[in-house]
């Protein structure tokens, strides 16, 4: 495999009382090319384990690796792309395209991978404007285009489309599967919508309540692209499993809502 997440646990010591335990034994394996969607309820640690698997954090316990080697730093084999699209605002498009290849390319090389990347998400006519001049779907397709720019195999995306509206949301999705048909890059994919998840993934790694654990690897046999008539039944078998889960949550906040 080409991703393994090995007995991963990770809590969090907090000031005066007892340690937040985040995340307890994660075991995942990813295939070179797959695209994998983890889904859950709010405070499950998807965030965190995607976190891991960038080297932004490390596990309490166990390991992650990639091509058989532990993970345990950021690195050019793995680029990310978060909720909020975190361009620099004084850069133009294709100079925040460019800066994450300024130590390994020429200039000249950099401005064409920057115009190759922004025709795929559909901005090169943007590459001089800069991120106030655009919506906000439009920033987050330069964030999308600066990850690919690094043209790292495996790429991470939390909730990328979380701050956007729902006609842009959709755009977007079919922006992501177009290039990850095209590159057959490795993608994790964090995400709160059961939709989202089944329209875009090979698999769904269904988590539960704090702290998170994998409760269903859920398989999307659905030919591509997914039609919203054949999703519909599947929508439905994964919310009945995220149900409990989210009431468990709820429980939760009540009870301590309750203490304090």
């Amino acid at each position: 495999m080409y991703l393994n997440i090995n007995n991963v646990s990770k809590s969090f010591q907090r000031r005066g009382e007892q340690p937040l335990r985040a995340l307890e034994n994660i075991n995942l394996s990813i295939k070179e090319g797959e695209f994998v969607s983890l889904l859950g309820p709010s405070g499950c640690g998807k965030s965190t384990l995607l976190s891991m698997i960038a080297g932004l954090a490390k596990p309490s316990s166990g390991n992650v690796k990639l091509a058989s080697q532990e993970i345990t730093e950021p690195g050019p084999d793995k680029s990310m792309v978060f909720q909020e699209p975190a361009l620099f605002p004084w850069m133009s498009v294709k100079e925040n395209v460019t800066f994450p290849l300024r130590k390994n390319m020429n200039k000249r090389d950099r401005e064409g991978a920057a115009w190759e990347y922004l025709k795929m998400v559909h901005l090169s006519q943007f590459a001089d404007n800069y991120p106030h001049e655009l919506s906000g779907g439009m920033q987050q397709r330069v964030a999308i285009a600066r990850a690919l720019a690094m043209n790292s195999k495996l790429l991470l995306m939390d909730e990328p489309f979380g701050a956007l509206d729902e006609q842009t949301r959709l755009v977007l999705q079919e922006e992501v599967e177009k290039i990850w048909l095209n590159t057959e890059k490795t993608i994790v994919f964090v995400t709160h919508s059961i939709r989202e998840a089944i329209k875009l993934s090979d698999r769904i790694m269904i988590m539960s309540a704090r702290p998170g654990a994998i409760i269903s690897d859920f398989k999307v046999n659905l030919s591509r692209p997914r039609q919203q008539k054949d999703m519909a039944l599947l929508e439905e078998e994964v919310m009945a499993m995220l149900k409990t889960e989210i009431d468990n949550v709820m429980k939760e906040e009540l009870q301590y809502a309750g203490n304090h």
